[in-house]
Formats: C-alpha cells, structure tokens, sequence
C-alpha cells in the first residue's frame, strides 16, 4: 500500500527529466557552447573539439562556400591533342579533371588521369580518344549544402562535382577533400608545401607562404620588422591588419606585400599566395 510518497523509480523519472530540462541543448548553439564546455573541463582534447565544431559547420555550410573557382580549375579542353592532354596532367599533378567545351563553354565530362595512363598502356602508344575515356560529371548549384553533398559523394562513390551559377555557368568545382577539410582539417596533399619550407618561392617576386609561418621567420626572409607581440604567425597578422576572417581568393595589400588567400575554411586561413609590389618612387617637387 503506498504511503503517499513517491516510488523510487518514480523519483528517478522525475530526476532524469529534470536533468534533461536543464543539459539537454536548445539548439545548435547551445550544443556547440556544451562540447566546448566539455573541452574545457577536459572531457575532450582541442582535435576532437575542433572536429564537431567542423561537423556541426559543415550542416550550414553551401557548396559556394568551399567551392574552387574556376579561375583557378585546371580544365582539359576535349579538343587537346594527345600531347597537350598528357603534359598538363603531369604538370598540374591532379588526378581529376573536368573536361570542357570551348564552343559551347560547357563541361561535358570528368577526365580520370588513372583511366588515361590505362589507355596509353593497353594501346602501347600516345594515343587515345578523349571522349571514350570521360566519366559523367556531377552539377550542383552553388546553394548545395555540405552536408547533403557529402552524403551524395559516398553514396555515389563520386569525388567532384561541377558548380553551376544560377545562370547554368560552371562557377567551380567542389571537391570531396574540400568538404572533409571543414571537418577534419586542411589535408596536405601534393600541392601543399613542405613543413619545412613554409616559405616557397615561386618567381622573382610571388611566394606561396603558410598561414602558421611566424613572423619572426617572415621578417628573416623578407628583411622587415613586423611586430610579433600580439601575433606569432603571417596568418594571425594580416587576419588583424583586414579586420575580418578574409574569404578564399580575397586580397590584403599590406605595405609592399599583396597577399592573396588560396586556402581557407570557415574558421581560419591556411595558404597565402604573396606578391612583392614594385615600389613607386615619389615625385619630387624639386626643380
């Protein structure tokens, strides 16, 4: 016979339900606040945190967001020669490469360098038709969310996708290493400079420059005195000097430097592509 006062199963209901009014997150915001949180008290290490952070990014995150502009695609045109065709496979060091139609500015398939070199072996000679060795290429709109397309890449076992402005132009490519990178990282690959070159020069006066490059290492190379008080790396300063997060492809002048972002995510920079400006002599008003 009961006693009027709760069962114990019943105050352990009441106590799981009162705990999740108050853990339980609202929303993603809330979530994002409650993992950090946990990071905080050490329950998860600085990587981990980083990766939900980029998981939960990537939900809110459009294919325009990540997307490599065409300006900087490496196409094949489908009526390359032979020759034409292999040497900007070898020079460009990519594995796939949307294929285009100058006449009507139009992709019409993806070029795998693995199905080319297979053509040449089997053939024994620098010869094959380009057109019997296009894959299907895969459009998106710009407005593709990350997480929907990363769903589709495993599903279809795809790598690349085509993005189309509203206009049905091909505005880039997306590629599956672009959305983990929202996730996981930035993924060196073979285009990437080595750690131990965080400075590489690529002609008298461009340089492809590491964002983690300490300024201190930056003012040897460059001979000039950027401050390092308030920031340790190249990536951190001009971040400071522009006053905002700059987007891929966005430029900051500073001084005789003209930086230009070609790799960033929605949380920081990674690459730079710098370029030494002539400088300008002053007019002198001196007769």
């Amino acid at each position: 016979m009961s006693d009027g006062r709760p069962s114990r199963s019943g105050h352990l209901t009441w106590v799981k339900r009162l705990s999740k009014l108050f853990l339980e997150p609202k929303d993603q915001e809330q979530l994002i606040d409650l993992i950090r949180s946990a990071s905080q008290r050490h329950i998860l290490d600085a990587e981990a945190l980083s990766i939900v952070e980029g998981a939960l990014s990537v939900s809110q995150m459009q294919a325009r967001d990540v997307m490599i502009p065409r300006s900087q695609v490496v196409m094949v045109s489908k009526d390359a020669s032979a020759e034409e065709t292999l040497k900007l496979i070898v020079e460009s060091a990519h594995s796939r490469f949307p294929v285009i139609d100058d006449d009507r500015d139009d992709v019409i398939g993806i070029l795998l360098a693995k199905d080319l070199l297979a053509a040449v072996v089997n053939s024994g000679k620098f010869e094959f038709d380009l057109r019997e060795l296009l894959r299907p290429a895969v459009f998106i709109p710009e407005s593709k969310r990350l997480n929907v397309l990363l769903r589709e890449f495993r599903a279809r076992r795809n790598h690349m996708a085509i993005v189309v402005d509203e206009y049905g132009g091909v505005a880039g490519i997306v590629t599956i290493e672009n959305v983990l990178e929202q996730i996981v990282g930035e993924i060196e690959d073979e285009h990437d400079i080595d750690d131990d070159a965080p400075i590489l020069q690529r002609d008298d006066s461009t340089f492809t420059i590491k964002a983690l490059t300490t300024v201190e290492d930056f003012n040897e190379h460059f001979d000039v005195d950027w401050s390092d008080e308030d920031f340790d790396t190249v990536g951190g300063f001009v971040v400071n000097q522009v006053g905002h997060l700059p987007e891929r492809d966005e430029q900051i002048t500073i001084g005789r430097f003209q930086f230009t972002v070609i790799r960033a995510d929605n949380r920081r920079v990674h690459l730079f592509e710098m370029a030494i400006l002539p400088e300008v002599e002053q007019d002198s008003d001196e007769e």
